[in-house]
């Protein structure tokens, strides 16, 4: 889950933009913001349905985010149109086929056993296929390695031999510095076993890069396979590694003569501390939110690295500078809105108020460490926790506290920065009014058809159909905390995302085995689900005299079902975060694109939902 937005008061998620939708597209790839390159390739076929360069870099967006299904998809549309066409260039024809080819060795890299050899062979076919078809190092190197790992070794290093031989040719023709190029003759010296040459060719191409991580990325993962099949180490790609991408969280600063968990006389040594640990794990990428204190010191020396800074605020830009940092002082004011202005991206968690609700920092901070989860598990990149934190206070719904407890949760690295408990001043908590709001996981559902059903096909729908729902309902009855129906609608709200997530795919699981023909339905009624995590609140209803949840965010989620395909789950951005800190969830979350929900609430991003399973080597064709 990835996206380069910043909040505008109109909406929650507005892009930056300066160029043409294909250019810009182009660019976020090279970023490694692939979600931004899917969002600009869909607005250039706006414009233009027949534009084949913006259906292969939807394609392609999709395919390094992982959603593999989608990604053929678009694909094959984009064959079906090339294949009549007379205007598409024939490396653009070339590379709508090497992409199929892609995703075909994807699929065969996500199987197991006997399948997992098939599908490489396969994919080793369709490469050189490509390459018999169009010429060209790039499809020549991927069946070489394909055939690599299936241990066909004669031919991996004839394929190998000819790579070489075609990128030779290729510098004979264009001297010039060419990335790709450099990372096939790695490729090929390495499959042959030359790890001399290899080592240079790596060097070369991480020279060419240009910072491109995306495509390091790429390459670095194509070459650990070749590595892991001929037994050598992968320190040798080192200079192609990922950059760290941090999560980071700390206590405030107060003013000088306040006193808090971070007292002010500190403020150079653990600014200092900071500089040296942002260099040393060189990090790239750094999401967090921006109070005074621990926040602005790492977001500034984050900036001055380069860093990208991506920022996530529990609320309003405004009223987050009068809580969190305007009592450190004016000047700490005046360094948030540099940092934010600065900020590659900015999220604001909850548009609503904060109402004393400590609950909304914690669900930010949760967005935040899902969101460096995402990015690290796209660039294969190391994902590490930086908290400037002095050791005390037990992990409750927000703080620094709560932050590392849930970040060590996921596994990864928490690294502290102690704030010396000796010198800090001792200052007694305020007691805050208990919080009238809870995060919940929030599902909505209804029917596509139901208002074609005629008095006679009420019952069956009743008390088959939605009986079967209620069924999956109750089989998870210790996580939903309130349920409720309106005709074919049904919304809940459970106790955490890996309950919804669950429910939510149940649902399809106990539609699909209803045959609705046989009890006189329309056999294409199906469900629509959409799926959001937010803050709710449970107040008493005068007029059915029920208590029940209410809150802004659960209107958010009653606009995104009206806008999902049948058939399919689509969560938010925030859900799917969450879905990332759960470790070893069952679920994983595809994006789909920026959608304008229901009544034109808003336009966000969305992600489809599907459980974890091994891919088989067809899904992908």
């Amino acid at each position: 889950m990835m996206f380069a937005e910043i909040f505008a008061p109109a909406s929650r998620y507005h892009a930056r933009v300066s160029e043409g939708p294909i250019a810009r597209a182009r660019s976020a790839l090279s970023r490694g913001d692939v979600l931004i390159a899917y969002d600009e390739a869909l607005t250039a076929l706006e414009a233009d349905p027949d534009d084949a360069e913006a259906h292969f870099v939807a394609a392609l967006a999709l395919a390094r985010a992982g959603a593999s299904e989608r990604a053929g998809d678009e694909a094959r549309r984009l064959l079906a149109r090339i294949d009549t066409a007379r205007d598409v260039p024939i490396s653009l024809r070339a590379d709508a086929w090497a992409l199929i080819a892609r995703l075909a060795k994807d699929a065969a890299l996500a199987a197991t056993g006997a399948e997992r050899r098939v599908g490489l062979l396969r994919a080793a076919e369709l490469y050189e296929e490509v390459a018999e078809r169009f010429g060209g190092y790039f499809s020549c190197i991927n069946a070489a390695t394909l055939r690599l790992l299936v241990g066909d070794i004669e031919r991996a290093r004839e394929l190998a031999r000819i790579a070489q031989r075609l990128v030779a040719a290729d510098r004979e023709t264009d001297p010039g510095a060419d990335y790709w190029r450099e990372a096939t003759a790695a490729e090929a010296a390495l499959v042959l076993g030359d790890v001399d040459a290899a080592q240079v060719a790596v060097a070369r191409a991480a020279a060419m890069s240009g910072g491109d991580l995306a495509v390091r990325a790429v390459t670095r993962h194509q070459l650990c396979l070749v590595c892991d099949a001929i037994g050598l180490d992968h320190a040798m790609l080192d200079e192609l590694a990922p950059p760290t991408i941090l999560h980071y969280c700390g206590h405030r600063i107060d003013a000088p003569e306040g006193s808090s968990r971070f007292p002010a006389s500190m403020e150079q040594q653990i600014a200092r501390q900071i500089r040296e640990f942002v260099e040393a794990r060189r990090v790239g990428f750094g999401y967090g939110s921006l109070a005074s204190g621990a926040d602005i010191l790492i977001a500034e020396a984050l900036l001055e690295r380069g860093a990208q800074l991506h920022v996530v605020l529990p609320f309003e830009v405004d009223e987050f500078d009068r809580i969190s940092v305007s009592p450190a002082g004016p000047a700490w004011s005046r360094r948030f809105r540099f940092c934010l202005a600065a900020a590659s991206t900015v999220v604001q968690a909850s548009d609503s108020a904060y109402m004393d609700d400590d609950e909304l920092f914690g669900y930010a901070g949760c967005i935040a460490m899902g969101h460096a989860l995402n990015r690290a598990a796209f660039l294969g990149a190391p994902a590490e926790q930086l908290a400037v934190w002095d050791r005390t206070g037990a992990a409750g719904v927000a703080g620094t506290a709560h932050d590392v407890a849930v970040w060590r949760k996921t596994g990864h690295l928490s690294n502290v920065i102690a704030v010396d408990i000796a010198k800090r001043p001792v200052r007694a908590r305020s007691n805050r009014r208990a919080s009238e709001r809870e995060i919940g996981s929030i599902l909505f559902s209804d029917f596509r058809g139901f208002s074609r059903l005629r008095d006679e096909q009420f019952p069956a729908f009743v008390h088959t159909v939605m009986a079967a729902l209620a069924v999956e309902l109750g089989k998870r009855e210790s996580d939903v905390r309130w349920s409720n129906t309106w005709g074919d609608a049904i919304a809940a709200v459970f106790a955490d995302v890996t309950a919804a997530a669950d429910c939510a795919l149940g649902f399809h699981d106990a539609l699909a085995d209803i045959d609705l023909a046989s009890i006189g339905l329309p056999a294409d009624l199906n469900l629509r689900i959409g799926v959001h995590a937010g803050p709710v609140m449970m107040i008493t209803d005068p007029v059915g005299n029920r208590s029940g949840y209410w809150g802004r965010e659960l209107t958010r989620a009653a606009r995104i079902e009206p806008r999902t395909p049948e058939g399919e789950v689509y969560v938010t951005d925030a859900f799917a975060a969450l879905v990332a800190l759960e470790p070893n969830s069952p679920f994983v979350t595809e994006y789909v694109g920026r959608v304008t929900t229901a009544k034109d609430f808003e336009t966000i991003p969305m992600y489809r939902l599907r459980r974890r399973v091994v891919r088989s080597v067809g899904e992908a064709l």
